[in-house]
């Protein structure tokens, strides 16, 4: 946390969390609201608003709710497309700018695919906060691109209530090697790349100004070498963990693949603390959206209120959910033939 002081010239500490109302990916509208946003979206067009082929080009758009979009260039390559913001997730500007640019990147290593550009998205209470904090965090997203071997190219910036940060990222894939969430098949087990729980700590992080660097350590963390891992084992399934929680994530790729998904609790890995900061009360709003977006579709077994919660709870830049065995990381459970009117089982 910067000690910098606001534009009134006060000296106290500045503590970003404070002046946004929810905190990183937990700020999402919920699932079941997005939905009924885009259902309109959705239809294929009429006979006279045809695109001339163009539709064709278009390899995963928003049918399915996955992570970017795609878009063949006719030269045996593909363009993936993705763009993500949210207001402070941590209180230390260089730290939010550095989770902000992995989580945009994320999207892309979700698709299979290698970021080349990124773009910032600023919005910023001019009147309320330095700019040498939005500096700040330009930069420690600057550092996180540059070790993705992404460049950055400008952006865009607006006076905002809150502050918001993200990037658009365009990047390149190999149409022949697309990890898509519509893509999983009975019988694959399922892997997990990054420990749970970060959502419940920021939150904690956001009330009590506690700070936990092992999840900011997490948050920062690419998704570059497990894309390259899920590839390498011929995964074609895959999407990453954030804002709609693992159940919620999970929930949608098994509704797309018209599969069941079958999660073992007992091997989903949580970080230090987050059990401990649940049973406290630090659950966010967005979590509690989570599960009960899902729980028409979960047999949730003898899992308890508590565990569910951790399932559910809404991430930020967390890790990819691979229909496949990935080597160093856990599997949690495994996809099977659907259930009528179940997407989701813990067992």
């Amino acid at each position: 946390m910067k000690t910098v002081g606001p534009a009134t010239g006060s000296a106290a500490p500045v503590r970003l969390t404070s002046y946004a109302r929810g905190g990183g990916c937990a700020c999402k509208i919920p699932p079941g609201e997005l939905e009924a946003m885009v259902a309109g979206l959705l239809s294929p067009p009429s006979p006279g608003q045809a695109l001339g082929g163009d539709e064709d080009r278009l390899l995963v758009g928003i049918d399915d709710g996955d992570d970017a979009a795609v878009v063949r260039t006719g030269d045996g390559t593909a363009v993936v497309s993705t763009a993500d913001f949210f207001t402070p997730v941590v209180d230390d500007a260089r730290d939010w700018g550095r989770i902000a640019a992995a989580n945009a990147l994320s999207d892309v290593y979700a698709m299979g695919g290698r970021p080349l550009v990124g773009l910032n998205l600023l919005g910023w209470p001019r009147d309320v906060l330095p700019a040498e904090l939005a500096g700040e965090v330009l930069a420690g997203a600057l550092d996180v691109a540059r070790a993705a071997g992404c460049l950055v190219g400008g952006g865009h910036s607006i006076d905002s209530p809150e502050p918001l940060y993200g990037m658009a990222v365009t990047g390149l894939v190999d149409p022949d090697r697309l990890l898509r969430n519509d893509a999983g098949r009975p019988g694959v087990p399922l892997t997990l790349t990054k420990p749970l729980g970060v959502g419940i700590l920021n939150n904690r992080h956001k009330r009590t100004g506690e700070v936990f660097a092992h999840a900011v350590a997490v948050m920062a963390a690419l998704n570059d070498k497990a894309s390259a891992a899920a590839l390498e084992a011929g995964a074609v399934c895959a999407t990453d963990v954030t804002g709609f929680g693992l159940l919620g994530h999970l929930h949608k790729l098994a509704r797309a693949s018209r599969v069941t998904a079958v999660v073992d609790a007992a091997a989903v890995p949580v970080l230090d603390g987050a059990r401990e900061s649940l049973r406290a009360g630090y659950v966010s709003g967005g979590t509690r959206r989570n599960l009960d977006w899902v729980r028409p579709h979960l047999d949730a077994g003898r899992a308890g209120e508590d565990q569910l919660q951790l399932l559910a709870d809404a991430q930020t830049s967390g890790g990819l959910l691979v229909a496949g065995e990935i080597p160093g990381h856990p599997v949690i459970g495994e996809l099977v033939p659907a259930v009528a009117c179940t997407t989701l089982v813990i067992r």
